[in-house]
């Protein structure tokens, strides 16, 4: 498991990282304030989810330094790399305090986010220099995206490459129980055995997920 790395030194921001970036990802910077994300937020105490952009596959976007996310968020994903998904875990004073937000964030709420950082971005209307800075700008977003993708293709090949070697397994152990059986057919298999078979399987998708 990811080592948790507490950001501000009193336990106030915590960031595990659930899935890694890309070596030559990159993260923003000054002149890439704005920051394009995938995220959920739950209340710690009961992990019920009050935030979600992945309902309707949504972006979110805001531009750090501008105070127009939670202190946690400006602390958190300006030490993200493109690619990234991190779990951030904020108590109230990162967050959103003794006042909270109605009706889905009480106050003093200690929250958990699952957040991605999907791309980072110049400022709107930010003068970047010659073409070629231009040019290089557009490079930049190019590769972001097309590195976001890999990691999001590599994941999808890894679970088919799981689900069929598990299909594989249990179809295996299906046919050595039926040559036992001598010909009968699945009959013979007692309800327990295709139970733990078919739970193995299940085991395999679960750790799947975890990927």
């Amino acid at each position: 498991m990811a080592d948790a790395i507490d950001l501000t030194g009193d336990g106030g921001v915590i960031k595990t990282i659930l899935r890694k970036s890309k070596t030559d990802a990159v993260g923003p910077t000054e002149n890439f304030p704005l920051v394009d994300v995938h995220y959920e937020g739950t209340l710690a105490d009961t992990g019920e989810v009050f935030d979600t952009t992945h309902e309707d596959n949504t972006i979110f976007s805001f531009e750090l330094g501008k105070g127009s996310v939670i202190k946690a968020w400006e602390i958190a994903v300006k030490t993200m790399k493109v690619g990234e998904v991190a779990k951030i875990t904020c108590k109230p004073e990162y967050a959103y305090g003794s006042a909270g937000s109605p009706p889905d964030i009480p106050p003093e709420a200690t929250l958990v986010f699952e957040v991605e950082l999907v791309a980072c971005r110049p400022r709107k209307g930010s003068s970047l220099g010659s073409v070629s800075e231009e040019r290089a700008r557009l490079e930049e977003l190019k590769k972001q995206r097309e590195l976001a993708a890999a990691v999001k293709e590599e994941e999808k090949k890894k679970r088919e490459e799981a689900k069929a070697a598990a299909a594989a397994r249990l179809q295996a152990k299906l046919e050595a129980k039926k040559g036992q059986g001598k010909g009968k057919g699945y009959s013979h298999i007692e309800g327990r055995d295709v139970a733990k078979l078919f739970s193995e399987v299940n085991l395999t998708c679960v750790d799947i997920k975890k990927c």
